[in-house]
């Protein structure tokens, strides 16, 4: 079993008795592991008394969960109307034309005043222009 073990039975105690966990342990799966395994599925499935169609059917229905490791950084581009109406449109053909990164649209980062924006992992980027969407390019691939 390529599953981490440990790190998914942390995971479950720490959601122990927690109404409406699947969501919660599934994004702290993507986030300790960078994907969720297809050897996770059952495992919270059992946890949780759901049966295996319900996880995977949750997993693959989000866009945020990954079923294999990434092999590039990936890059959430905010796409909402906000982060458009800053100009987004503009610079999202330099990150969609990088071959150094898997790019993924979002819709909504929660910094619609500060836009356009973007997040590597859990860092945050904000106010993007240009350059800065150049330089941050490099910095992550």
């Amino acid at each position: 079993m390529t599953l981490h073990l440990d790190d998914i039975s942390t995971i479950l105690a720490r959601h122990a008795g927690r109404p409406g966990a699947l969501l919660p342990i599934l994004h702290d799966v993507q986030h300790a592991l960078g994907y969720v395994p297809a050897d996770a599925i059952p495992v919270i499935a059992e946890a949780l008394n759901l049966s295996r169609a319900e996880v995977h059917g949750t997993v693959s229905f989000y866009h945020d969960f990954r079923s294999a490791p990434a092999t590039r950084p990936v890059v959430k581009l905010c796409r909402a109307e906000a982060c458009q109406a800053r100009g987004v449109d503009a610079l999202a053909p330099l990150f969609e034309q990088d071959e150094r990164i898997t790019l993924e649209a979002v819709y909504c980062l929660g910094l619609c005043a500060i836009g356009p924006a973007a997040m590597i992992g859990t860092r945050v980027v904000a106010r993007l222009d240009e350059a800065s969407a150049a330089r941050l390019l490099d910095e992550v691939a």
